[in-house]
């Protein structure tokens, strides 16, 4: 932990996150130096006396500078976190930052998807257990704000580039969901981006909690490195690591002591994908020792989040179903695998490196057509090219009127990217919220 009062702290991004860290500063009396490339940053809100710079780094801006706090998004080699390691500037990230000021309990998810459903999943059950829980980090709202919060417990969704930057940062009980091809722009490969990922485990103790999916090798292979507790879910029966597992139509586990059965009665979240959240999430509300009835209860109660196979409506036989969280080759495969009918596959975006040949074995069983657009229409086309029909266009709004008019009753009409939005959109939400009101225009 490093003492703030008194520090020059350079934030470097200034977007929520960065602000959040910015005004926390400020608050405990950081000289701040705040920067941003965008030149058109909007200064209202940030801390008064701070110096902002915009535009282009200027290793200048490291003059007499003590701390370095990056926002997520700043990739490893940008050229002020290069100069400030030459210099010995130490560099952390929000999460460290944050983690230096929690102090209660700290539950923290990663992996490659199903990330914002097992926190949001994880802190209505541990709130049902009676706990005043905080849930943020990726999934909006930064885990600095819950620095000073009145809770019991911190839940946060950390990705691979907030653990680039942790040097002390220890949750309680650490959750690894699972880990696909994603982010190969920043990424030399996918072991690099398993071992960013695996720093969520780096500094737990042996009373800590490592929650591993068994079912995915590369995260299970883990349990022999954590010096924490490590457990497990997925589909297996039960074994000597397994902490939780589905049989006869429920969830049965064994952990920390405790074994019984889970009600899944009412859980009506479609897909093999979300069954394994679900065993993620009570796995964690276990090793926090909520009770096996208010698991149950948020399990039943439960419809999950805006954009992850979200239903839009239904129009003359057709549904219509939003997964625009689903920004990488695994996401859209589960989504694909989820549905049941025909499926009207609406793809593309932003190319982020990955391998779209996974998505053809789906494609042939599955989908009727594909209507891809964006600047990744072209690599996914060469990948899926006679798995199934294949429709290329420019913008969403080209690919939904494509989608009505080809789809049939019985059909599935699925947005479901496997590609960033950032060639039309601010973010995968946005991209799903004009999906909504392009559909809901028909």
């Amino acid at each position: 932990m490093i003492e703030l009062c008194g520090k020059r702290v350079l934030v470097i991004g200034l977007g929520r996150t960065g602000r959040s860290a910015a005004l926390f500063l400020a608050a405990r009396g950081a000289q701040l130096v705040l920067t941003d490339r965008r030149a058109d940053l909007e200064a209202g809100g940030l801390p008064a006396g701070a110096e902002i710079y915009t535009g282009r780094e200027d290793p200048g801006w490291l003059d007499g500078v003590d701390l370095v706090v990056p926002s997520p998004g700043v990739p490893r080699d940008n050229r002020l976190l290069r100069r400030a390691l030459a210099l010995g500037v130490p560099v952390v990230g929000e999460i460290e930052l944050a983690s230096w000021h929690i102090k209660r309990d700290l539950v923290a998810i990663t992996g490659t998807n199903g990330k914002s459903t097992v926190t949001t999943m994880l802190a209505e059950m541990l709130r049902a257990g009676g706990a005043r829980a905080f849930a943020g980090g990726n999934l909006g709202i930064p885990l600095i704000e819950a620095a000073g919060n009145n809770c019991d417990v911190a839940v946060a969704e950390v990705s691979s580039f907030q653990l680039e930057w942790v040097r002390s940062f220890r949750p309680r009980v650490g959750i690894f969901l699972n880990l696909s091809e994603d982010h190969c722009e920043r990424y030399r490969d996918l072991d690099e981006y398993g071992e960013f990922k695996a720093r969520l485990f780096e500094n737990q103790r042996a009373d800590d909690w490592a929650v591993l999916n068994r079912d995915d090798p590369r995260v299970w292979a883990l349990a022999k490195r954590v010096r924490a507790r490590a457990v497990s879910f997925g589909a297996a029966t039960a074994r000597e690591d397994a902490a939780i597992w589905p049989q006869d139509g429920a969830l049965r586990f064994a952990l920390g002591g405790r074994a019984g059965v889970i009600s899944m009665s009412g859980f009506r979240l479609p897909g093999r994908h979300n069954l394994s959240n679900a065993m993620a999430a009570a796995a964690g509300a276990l090793a926090c020792r909520v009770a096996p009835e208010a698991i149950a209860a948020v399990l039943a109660e439960f419809r999950g989040l805006p954009h992850r196979l979200e239903f839009v409506r239904e129009r003359r036989g057709v549904v219509f179903l939003d997964d625009s969280k689903s920004t990488n080759v695994d996401g859209a495969a589960a989504a694909l695998a989820a549905c049941g009918g025909p499926v009207i596959w609406v793809a593309g975006g932003i190319d982020k490196g990955g391998d779209y040949a996974p998505l053809r074995p789906l494609s042939r069983e599955k989908v009727r057509a594909a209507i891809l657009m964006g600047p990744a229409r072209e690599r996914m086309l060469s990948a899926l090219e006679g798995a199934t029909e294949v429709k290329l266009v420019e913008t969403l709004s080209e690919a939904v009127a494509a989608a009505a008019d080809g789809a049939r009753g019985g059909d599935i009409v699925l947005l479901s990217p496997a590609c960033s939005s950032f060639d039309q959109f601010k973010d995968y939400a946005h991209r799903g919220r004009v999906f909504k009101e392009l559909v809901m225009a028909l």
